[in-house]
């Protein structure tokens, strides 16, 4: 489990280092792809569905009560995990 919380906030010395414990412990860590093997959290889905729709990063943040910042950071990660550019990407990379 730490590996991949390690490996899923980018943080690569900290998850290399959990795999050589493990494997000193006899066990392996699961390798990690990108998509569907890294889930939306529900803030982030929620955000994601929304701009799907057209919503900007300020109606989002006013809607759910967090700063625009907040939005912006937590849309960048989904743009990430479904490998999208762009707004007009995402509803199609949603429907996969």
């Amino acid at each position: 489990m730490p590996h991949e919380q390690f490996t899923s906030m980018g943080a690569a010395a900290f998850a290399e280092r959990a795999r050589l414990e493990l494997r000193a412990a006899g066990e392996e860590a699961r390798r990690r792809r990108a998509g569907a093997d890294h889930p939306q959290t529900p803030r982030e889905s929620r955000i994601v569905q929304m701009a799907a729709h057209g919503a900007t990063d300020q109606e989002i943040a006013t809607s759910l009560f967090v700063s625009a910042s907040t939005v912006e950071y937590h849309r960048a990660k989904v743009f990430r995990k479904l490998r999208v550019t762009s707004r007009r990407r995402l509803s199609a990379a949603l429907e996969r």
